[in-house]
This record gives C-alpha cells, sequence and structure tokens, in this order.
C-alpha cells in the first residue's frame, strides 16, 4: 500500500490512578470512538504511569479493569481498536531505556508537569516522575504513531518525543515516524464544577468539582446544583469564556449531551436563569452517562470476556511493538537474539 492510502497511526492513553471522568470522556474517549474506521488506534491503560505516585496494588488492579470496561462501554469496539494493558507490552519498558540514552537532561528538567507534579508530591520525587516523558515517547515511537490525540497540556510531551526521534533518526537513519499532536476540533475542554478556570480532574471528585462516568445519578444531580457558575450579577445563560466561565462550561457539557449549539441553550433558557439551567444539565449528563454505567456494570461481571480483551490487545501490540524494538537493537549494535 501506498504512503498516501495507508491507514495512519493513533495512540493514545489514560492513566487507571482514579475514575474515568466527564472532562475524560467529552474531551478523549467520545472523540476515540469515532476514529476507528478512519485509523489504525491503539489505546492502552497506562499502569506504567500511573506509579509514579504511589497507588495502592488492589485498587489499581482494580480500576485497571474498571477503566477498560468502561472504554469498551464508551464505544470503543475490541475489534476495531487495540485495547491493552501497558505493562502487559514489555517493549514500552525496553525502548523507554533505548530513547533515555538519547534524550537530555535539559530537555527532561524543562518539562512543565514534572514541575507540577514535583511540587504535588514533594515526599516523592522519584526518577521515573522526571524521566516518564521518555516512556511516554517510547509509547507514540513503538507503534510508529503518526498521529497523537492530546489536549493543549500535552502538546509539550510530543515536541519532546520529535526531539528524541529527530536525533535517533539523524544517527541511524529512517527508523521512527515523526508523530504529530492530534487535537480534534469537536474536542470539549470540560472544566471543573468548582474552580472553573482549572480543567475537570479526577483528583476533585471529594469537592463535587468532577463528575466520573460510573456516578449514581443522585450524586451527578448534586454536583450540577452545587456548580459555580459566575459572579456576574446579571443571572441570565450566556456563553462568553472570558467572563462566564462557569457558565460557559455547564453551555458547553450541556451541548456535548444534546447536540444544540450555544445560541440554542441560550434561547432555550432565556428568562430562566441559573436554577432552571444546572438540574437540566445535570439530568442531560445522567441521561449521557446511563447506559454507559449500566454496560460497564455489566462488563465487570464478566471477567472472562474482559481477560480476552485485554490478553487479545496486549498480542497484537506486542507484534507491532516488538518489530520497533528489534529495529532499534540491530541499529544500536546490540546481538540479535
Amino acid at each position: 500500500m501506498d504512503e498516501q492510502n495507508r491507514k495512519k497511526t493513533i495512540l493514545s492513553g489514560i492513566k487507571p490512578s482514579g475514575d474515568l471522568t466527564l472532562g475524560s470522556y467529552m474531551g478523549a474517549i467520545k472523540n476515540w470512538v469515532e476514529l476507528a474506521d478512519e485509523y489504525n488506534c491503539y489505546y492502552m491503560l497506562a499502569d506504567m504511569h500511573a506509579v509514579t505516585v504511589r497507588q495502592d496494588p488492589a485498587e489499581l488492579r482494580r480500576r485497571t479493569l474498571s477503566q477498560l470496561a468502561q472504554y469498551i462501554a464508551c464505544g470503543l469496539d475490541p475489534e476495531k481498536n487495540t485495547l491493552f494493558i501497558q505493562s502487559h507490552v514489555p517493549a514500552h519498558a525496553e525502548l523507554a531505556w533505548a530513547l533515555s540514552c538519547y534524550t537530555m537532561f535539559g530537555e527532561l528538567s524543562r518539562m512543565t508537569q514534572f514541575k507540577d507534579k514535583a511540587a504535588k508530591n514533594a515526599d516523592n520525587i522519584n526518577a521515573g516522575l522526571f524521566t516518564y516523558p521518555v516512556l511516554m515517547a517510547a509509547d507514540i515511537l513503538l507503534y510508529q504513531a503518526d498521529l497523537v490525540p492530546v489536549g493543549e497540556d500535552q502538546k509539550q510531551h510530543v515536541e519532546l518525543t520529535r526531539d528524541i526521534a529527530h536525533r535517533f533518526n539523524a544517527v541511524y537513519g529512517d527508523v521512527f515516524t515523526m508523530p504529530e499532536p492530534f487535537i480534534p476540533k469537536t474536542g470539549a475542554r470540560i472544566m471543573s464544577l468548582q474552580t472553573p478556570c482549572s480543567k475537570m480532574s479526577k483528583s476533585e471528585q471529594d469537592n463535587g468539582g468532577c463528575v466520573c462516568l460510573l456516578d449514581k445519578p443522585e450524586d451527578i444531580m448534586r454536583c450540577f446544583r452545587r456548580a459555580v457558575t459566575d459572579c456576574d450579577t446579571v443571572d441570565c445563560v450566556r456563553f462568553d469564556p472570558e467572563t462566564k466561565q462557569g457558565v460557559s462550561n455547564l453551555m458547553q457539557i450541556y451541548s456535548v449531551c444534546t447536540g444544540k449549539s450555544f445560541q440554542q441553550i441560550q434561547e432555550e433558557f432565556s428568562g430562566l436563569g441559573y436554577g432552571a439551567f444546572k438540574p437540566r444539565v445535570g439530568e442531560a449528563v445522567v441521561e449521557l452517562l446511563r447506559p454507559i454505567r449500566e454496560e460497564a456494570e455489566r462488563l465487570l461481571r464478566d471477567k472472562a470476556y474482559l481477560e480476552s480483551v485485554y490478553r487479545d490487545g496486549a498480542r497484537r501490540a506486542a507484534q507491532v511493538a516488538g518489530r520497533t524494538v528489534r529495529k532499534v537493537y540491530k541499529k544500536l549494535g546490540f546481538v540479535q537474539p
């Protein structure tokens, strides 16, 4: 197949360090579902990345299987997408070591996420926290990914991956595909319900700023009733991300749930105010997530099926990843086994 007609490859993943959020679904997973027919898609459960911060082993295992069930419940068909657990493909760690020898200390020192995470985990600033962007580069380059769906806050990692790939290719020839960040135009950036200037985070489950895909309807409604709107004295539903961040965030969520434009939403709630708007958004989210929650719960009762999915996904991923590692090892001069 010639280069022009070749299906491009996409890779992405989410750490099972907490429950999947509404933001993860609307900003990432919902868009992944629509890519399967056009691209070769690899989606991993990034458990190796999760352990840069201390994890409870039993909880990590539980969340990993739960996240896999939620991936499938959200519409990621295991027949069309390669779904796998990162630690099940040893090539990730193998390539990460090779690439770490082609990554400069200064490059890693400038990574803004390291600075942020080090500040939040001052008692555990480990080497993995510092070098995990190299593992992320290995994740991407193993599958010769053309595109990496990322948010704006992750573009720096793709840029580092390109720098590493370019450096390696300059020495050894055309080994790695140069990946590009892929930010779908339809991707919604969902913010915290309590601090709408910050992205919705799984770390906010306790303060009501975050809604998770498996939350009960009554918990979802409670979060939306308490959602921050804005300090504007005018109680009106209007999309204005600069001065009405909270309301604009709720409109974004309602738009994804209903398919309505911001103008249609503004007209629907004209004269009704926030008291009517917030519960309606909550109800829309409850109905959006209901089939996902019910299907995920059903899948979690079928452990044999989930095991078959992650075993098959690891097998398929390892075939591609193994080819890349063998090529890299040969270029480095390692004796072939």
